[in-house]
């Protein structure tokens, strides 16, 4: 086995020059490593607990439950046209190279311009939403203890406490990726035992318990008690943010696939597997917990957007062992933030290797002594405390954070995908290892469907009339990240950005009809 793991690595780098590119990391996971990378990526019982605010003002249980198992339908359609892809062209650049390759000459620098930006802002969006919600969802946690006048103990806290706790786990989220890449792979294990073991717990103690009781199973498929204030049909579509919420890394472990053996192979099955295996720990969480939920009108109002807590609460009847219960999910979202960091240094990596991001000579560098994109990985940070800095002006900057991420990954998913079925009709994925036919083309068609709702829909205020503090602020962040690509683009990428550095193209989509991308470019930068 030792002997067949020393011949794929030069297989692999060998694969990777033809895509254009040296082999800079090491190749130091295995499959199973990068479906638990997946596992951890979208920390699905996490991701719903510090998200479900959003299914129980749409709609309550039936939105939960139901939103889950359609969104699930739609990502597992998003997961196979990636993985599709991915066995074609397996590099960091992921789907912003994927889309770069197939797209014409014509367009091709434009279209993966805006992919790779809105990959990127993607991953640092939704980065900075985990380590967020870690905070908020902290100390929400202890306000389970509540001092002699039934007070929560952290209710008063003020704005700027909150934000430095979000600081402390952002510093964590990143020290430990940083300085100790080796262990990762040794936490992702530790993270499926711990999922296993806590969910077990807080599952099997809320039911048997049910300190207030236990909802019928007709209300939990069927109680739809919208909250917020706008129609029906829409107010279950606004809820659908929870599952999008957690299902949205589905794509990011592709960033991943300079670091495994076979990523042509590895990867598109750990990308099925992990939207699989999410699937079901969903409705496993979300089924237990709808048969304990207290009165709907209550959690959706509750000021810190986190109802989990007082669910627990309020089916053990004990703060004490709300709170132990809790702890499993306080860690679980730490080590999401470890596997989103990780996630997003590579993609911000890998784009600036192409020249794309201002500062590129320093981003696209990798530290030596770590085996990493130290200088990405930094970089990430520093967006994701400033953009923190939004919570000062209002508390409902999780649901900008959050919603701006799932809308910019949707968007980067779809492009490769569309470019793939519109302009080349599919012919690339005829060559790749992972080609499901008419069934790949039908996800294709949901994933591009998917996207053109997601856009509009998760820009959309959760409730109505809109205050200050209810809008949705994802609108602002989009416009803000796609203004700064335009600019950069108009100021730099225009006459400068090439894109990927196509040294051949042999094994690449037969562009017969054009041009050969990389001397095209070349003539009209140096004009």
């Amino acid at each position: 086995m030792a002997d067949a793991t020393k011949s794929d690595r030069p297989t692999a780098d060998a694969s990777l020059e033809a895509l254009g590119y040296t082999a800079e990391l090491s190749r130091n996971r295995s499959t199973w490593q990068v479906v638990f990378m997946c596992f951890i990526l979208a920390s699905v019982p996490y991701g719903l607990s510090t998200t479900m605010s959003y299914s129980l003002i749409g709609g309550g249980s039936a939105n939960m439950v139901w939103g889950w198992i359609v969104v699930s339908l739609i990502m597992f359609c998003v997961a196979v046209s990636l993985a599709e892809i991915t066995s074609v062209y397996p590099t960091a650049g992921g789907v912003y190279y994927q889309t770069f390759v197939l797209s014409p000459t014509w367009c091709r620098r434009a279209t993966a311009w805006v992919c790779g930006w809105s990959y990127v802002a993607g991953n640092i969006t939704i980065t900075l939403a985990v380590n967020f919600a870690t905070a908020l969802f902290f100390v929400e946690c202890l306000n389970v203890f509540e001092n002699k006048d039934g007070v929560g103990i952290a209710e008063n806290f003020q704005t700027y406490q909150t934000y430095l706790i979000f600081v402390l786990i952002t510093l964590i989220c990143h020290a430990i990726p940083a300085f100790a890449n080796r262990w990762l792979t040794l936490i992702e294990y530790f993270a499926i035992f711990w999922t296993l073991i806590g969910v077990s717990a807080i599952i099997i103690t809320i039911l048997v318990v049910a300190h207030n009781g236990r909802r019928s199973a007709k209300w939990v498929f069927t109680s739809f008690e919208p909250q917020s204030g706008w129609p029906d049909g829409w107010s279950f579509c606004i809820g659908l943010l929870q599952a999008a919420y957690g299902l949205s890394a589905t794509g990011m472990v592709t960033s991943m696939c300079e670091e495994v053996r076979k990523p042509a192979i590895q990867v598109p099955r750990a990308i099925v597997g992990g939207i699989t295996l999410n699937a079901l720990a969903g409705l496993a969480y979300l089924i237990p917990v709808a048969f304990v939920l207290p009165d709907i009108a209550m959690l959706a109002n509750i000021a810190s957007a986190q109802p989990v807590p007082t669910i627990v609460k309020s089916a053990v009847g004990n703060s004490a062992g709300a709170f132990c219960l809790l702890i499993p999910l306080i860690v679980l979202g730490i080590i999401c933030g470890l596997g989103c960091v990780t996630a997003t240094s590579r993609a911000t990596w890998a784009f600036a290797r192409d020249g794309a991001i201002p500062g590129s000579r320093w981003w696209k560098t990798v530290n030596e002594r770590f085996q990493i994109p130290m200088n990405s990985l930094l970089l990430g940070m520093v967006v994701e405390l400033l953009l923190g800095l939004i919570y000062f002006g209002s508390s409902a900057a999780f649901n900008a954070f959050s919603g701006v991420g799932v809308i910019f990954l949707t968007l980067s998913y779809a492009s490769p995908v569309a470019v793939s079925l519109i302009l080349r009709g599919r012919r690339d994925i005829q060559r790749g290892s992972f080609n499901l036919g008419s069934f790949g083309c039908f996800c294709n068609i949901i994933c591009i469907c998917w996207c053109l709702l997601a856009i509009p829909l998760f820009s959309m205020p959760t409730s109505i009339p809109v205050t200050k503090n209810s809008m949705n602020y994802a609108s602002a962040v989009f416009v803000g990240f796609v203004s700064i690509s335009g600019v950069w683009y108009l100021v730099w990428g225009r006459k400068n950005y090439i894109g990927p550095a196509l040294e051949q193209l042999d094994g690449q989509p037969d562009h017969s009809d054009e041009e050969p991308a990389k001397e095209e470019l070349t003539q009209e930068s140096s004009k």
